[in-house]
């Protein structure tokens, strides 16, 4: 899925439970990995350096720069709309965190790719055996209408609530 879609996620999660934020933090973290087993549309990752299974030297090139702007643009956009549908005065900061947690094991392959230590190493093969086998890549628009519907109804959900 997309960071986007972690992001609201994660967010949704503690804010259902803003007074137990360690259970919600660890709820948003654990999500990503239940999300992940939905079949899903990734978008591809052109550059080798950040490739979750490739750990290839760092070349800054065209492909890298896409990718970042990609994965940056992406994981911002879900933020804001975290921020922007469930963020409180009070529970602004919490929101946040739940985003970042939803988020965050796709950012620590890239963690494992560098550094092939534990605990990254059993995380990685636990993500990996998590993620869907099924793709839409002959069917992308479909995929990406999922994401969407699923994104739409998991906040609906908690916004009704």
């Amino acid at each position: 899925m997309t960071l986007t879609a972690h992001a609201i996620v994660g967010a949704v999660l503690v804010s259902l439970v803003p007074e137990h934020p360690a259970l919600g933090v660890s709820a948003a973290f654990a999500s990503h990995f239940l999300v992940d087993a939905i079949p899903h549309l990734d978008y591809k990752i052109f550059s080798a350096s950040v490739h979750p299974n490739g750990g290839a030297p760092m070349k800054y090139d065209r492909a890298l720069l896409l990718d970042a702007i990609r994965i940056c643009a992406d994981g911002l956009i879900g933020m804001a709309l975290s921020f922007a549908l469930f963020a409180t005065r009070d529970t602004w900061l919490l929101i946040m965190i739940g985003a970042t947690a939803g988020i965050l094991p796709d950012s620590l392959q890239f963690a494992y790719a560098r550094l092939r230590k534990e605990p990254l190493a059993s995380l990685q093969r636990f993500h990996e055996w998590m993620h869907t086998r099924h793709h839409f890549r002959e069917h992308q628009v479909l995929g990406v209408v999922s994401q969407v519907m699923f994104v739409v109804a998991v906040a609906g959900v908690a916004l009704y609530l």
